[in-house]
């Protein structure tokens, strides 16, 4: 099973897609997401947002100044400002 993914940016999406692990920086820490994880609503820090595929590849993104939120194994990070890293 895998999550449900949208990153996106004030003015464009940046990456959807399924996912097996997400990892993002919150002003409270690290957080990592798996399917069936428990409601979570944070405040996104500076950072990176790290997303595993379901087939093992990675993708790697900046992201700053918003939210995310999981529930249902939908995990929705708004940022203002996102970049994929190349």
């Amino acid at each position: 099973m895998s999550l449900r993914v949208s990153l996106v940016s004030a003015d464009a999406e940046v990456w959807t897609g399924e996912a097996s692990l997400v990892v993002a920086k919150t002003v409270e820490g690290e957080i990592g997401f798996m399917q069936g994880h428990e409601p979570v609503l944070a405040i996104l820090a500076q950072g990176e947002v790290r997303i595993t595929r379901t087939d093992g590849s990675k993708i790697l993104a900046n992201a700053e100044d918003g939210f995310l939120s999981m529930a249902n194994d939908e995990l929705t990070i708004v940022a203002g400002n996102a970049a994929l890293v190349s």
